[in-house]
């Protein structure tokens, strides 16, 4: 009994030595990573200073045209994360500010991901490799369910997270293979699919009375001096419940309404995502309201 009490000893010994060594080594290779994506680029970033930054999901990263903005003399980059919420954008914009960016405008999508206050775990586990780094982010995970197994265990988030910043993200990182995302200031085009999912139900979306990420980053932008612009952006003509809006503009009458600027399905690659045609009409109408002035 006694030999294995030291057997099993010798071996959970072992094997948390392994993962000290293993998360040391993996935190150091995404702490000198900056061509991966956008995240890391803002991580590992010195100031930068901005006209225009831009904020949301996928319907930010497909819908604004950051080289528009430029055309007229705007500096600007299109930080939208295609899957993210606004837990995710809140992060952003903190990590934006504790890097000292200097930043004139943030124009934010506010619409669906207005209903829940939930991390996207596939964007929100991009950040955890700086989680013992940054106590901004340790503080903003601080409040989630298995904030302790992340922080306290080491290498737990990179097995739990494989997919996102596991073996294979290390590998690309470490010979700084460059991924798109950095890509046309970061904005996404989408080109038409004839099989593109034109139909789209958010008759039980309800927006949350008062979204903790989204009253974040409002404060932040009043606390820096910033000029917050939200918007809501278009979805084609075939959506149900569309009054889903409507509710949005009721419990945030200071979010502009733009769902219905561009609404025909042949500018859409899908029902909620507009293809690079209908995204530049939508980016020359942002122009025209707030910038033209």
């Amino acid at each position: 009994m006694k030999r294995f009490l030291i057997y099993s000893t010798k071996i959970f010994v072992i094997t948390i030595l392994v993962a000290v060594v293993l998360d040391g080594i993996y935190t150091a290779i995404f702490l000198q990573t900056k061509n991966r994506g956008k995240i890391e680029d803002v991580y590992n970033s010195t100031p930068k200073k901005f006209d225009v930054v831009f904020l949301g999901s996928s319907r930010a990263n497909n819908h604004f045209v950051a080289q528009m903005f430029g055309d007229k003399g705007l500096k600007s980059f299109n930080y939208g994360m295609s899957g993210g919420h606004l837990f995710e954008a809140s992060l952003l914009l903190k990590l934006m500010i504790e890097r000292k960016y200097a930043i004139k405008n943030v124009i934010l999508e506010a619409d669906l991901n207005l209903s829940n206050e939930d991390e996207a775990e596939g964007i929100s586990a991009l950040f955890l490799p700086y989680i013992h780094n940054s106590e901004m982010i340790k503080e903003h995970f601080s409040t989630e369910d298995n904030f302790k197994e992340l922080y306290y265990i080491p290498f737990y988030r990179y097995i739990k997270y494989g997919t996102k910043i596991g073996f294979r993200e290390i590998f690309f990182g470490a010979i700084n293979k460059k991924t798109n995302q950095l890509d046309n200031l970061g904005y996404h085009p989408l080109e038409k699919h004839k099989n593109g999912n034109m139909k789209n139900n958010i008759a039980n979306l309800k927006p949350l009375p008062h979204n903790k990420y989204y009253e974040e980053i409002r404060s932040i932008c009043k606390a820096n001096n910033i000029n917050f612009i939200a918007v809501m952006t278009p979805m084609c003509e075939n959506v149900v419940g569309m009054n889903y809006f409507e509710k949005v503009k009721k419990a945030y009458p200071e979010i502009h309404n733009y769902e219905n600027v561009v609404v025909e399905n042949k500018y859409f690659s899908s029902c909620g995502h507009m293809t690079d045609e209908g995204a530049k009409m939508f980016t020359a109408r942002i122009i025209k309201d707030f910038f033209n002035k």
